[in-house]
């Protein structure tokens, strides 16, 4: 058999780069063909997982395929961000990602084995959230001065979180920073236990997602003393923000991104912005979303890939500023 020449090996090479491009035009044409993984990368019942079955089930009947839910908890979700990140781009493995994700964890851990910029596309900003500054019913604090009057006053305060990094615990730490005073921080093995301490008196307040202490709220057993953001909740809207109550910039929401490995081909790309895009406008899904507190992304954050890609990239500096504060490191 006559070895292949020089001539022949820059044909076949010409051939395999005509060929491929219409190859992936061909199969991005086609999807997609089979069912679709999306990975959750906290556990199952948390608001993240919650949502996504919402918005995934919405997206199925769109795409005329199943979106098969995958929770791969740990690490503050760096473990299912990094096996998206390194799964084929072929918009059969997606991510929902977080402000913990793919903005805290850029600074949060020294060793994070994915790049939450060059390793990933955004597909749409799903929504956002506030989180509330909450006491228990029974706290003799009041109002945000009652706060900065106790912090302010030895021995201090102390305030609860669903652990070290996370937004509710950064938080606290810019909140520090507005009243000033003695303000110990408490992490907790994850939110339900801080939230029953902070109604049992045994910590004095936490900042925590609306989904998960409106209920008690309305039972009496919690309340709200302020918002993160930079505007009223939609969901509790009597509440007042910090940022007005003390004049002070204050500005901090969680929020929920959907991606795919970078790489993907645009094509596919398309038909899921398509398809979660046609989600975030069914009635349906916006009532179920709103149940669980998320609030709609900004309209100047629902056109092009850049615009959700410079969003991120602004809060990963934001958040790295909370992080170096506190000192938090997850590794």
């Amino acid at each position: 058999m006559p070895y292949p020449t020089r001539r022949s090996i820059s044909h076949l090479i010409l051939a395999t780069a005509i060929v491929a491009p219409q190859l992936a035009m061909a199969q991005a044409a086609d999807f997609p063909v089979r069912p679709i993984r999306m990975v959750v990368p906290f556990g199952a019942g948390t608001t993240t997982d919650t949502i996504t079955r919402v918005v995934a089930d919405a997206m199925g009947r769109s795409l005329g395929q199943p979106i098969v839910i995958e929770n791969k908890a740990g690490g503050g979700g760096s473990i299912g961000s990094d096996l998206v990140a390194k799964s084929a781009a072929d918009g059969y493995t997606l991510l929902m990602g977080t402000v913990g994700t793919h903005a805290i964890n850029k600074t949060l851990f020294r060793n994070l084995p994915y790049d939450p910029l060059r390793d990933f596309v955004p597909l749409a900003l799903v929504g956002q959230t506030p989180t509330l500054l909450v006491v228990g019913a029974q706290s003799p604090f009041g109002t945000l001065k009652d706060l900065a009057a106790a912090a302010n006053k030895a021995p201090g305060i102390n305030f609860a979180s669903a652990g070290n990094g996370t937004s509710g615990h950064l938080a606290g730490e810019l909140l520090k920073t507005v009243l000033g005073g003695t303000m110990v921080h408490v992490p907790y093995k994850e939110g339900g236990q801080a939230v029953t301490d902070v109604i049992g008196g045994q910590a004095h307040f936490m900042f925590y997602h609306p989904a998960a202490v409106v209920p008690h709220m309305r039972a009496g057993k919690l309340r709200a003393l302020g918002v993160s953001s930079a505007q009223r909740s939609v969901t509790v809207p009597e509440v007042a923000t910090i940022a007005e109550q003390s004049n002070t910039p204050f500005d901090l929401v969680a929020w929920f991104m959907m991606y795919a490995p970078a790489a993907t081909p645009a094509p596919v790309l398309a038909k899921l912005r398509g398809a979660v895009n046609s989600a975030l406008t069914n009635v349906d899904v916006a009532a179920k979303l709103a149940a669980q507190g998320v609030e709609k992304a900004p309209s100047s954050l629902s056109g092009p890939v850049a615009e959700l890609a410079g969003f991120n990239q602004r809060e990963i500096a934001k958040w790295a500023s909370l992080v170096k504060q506190s000192g938090a490191q997850a590794d």
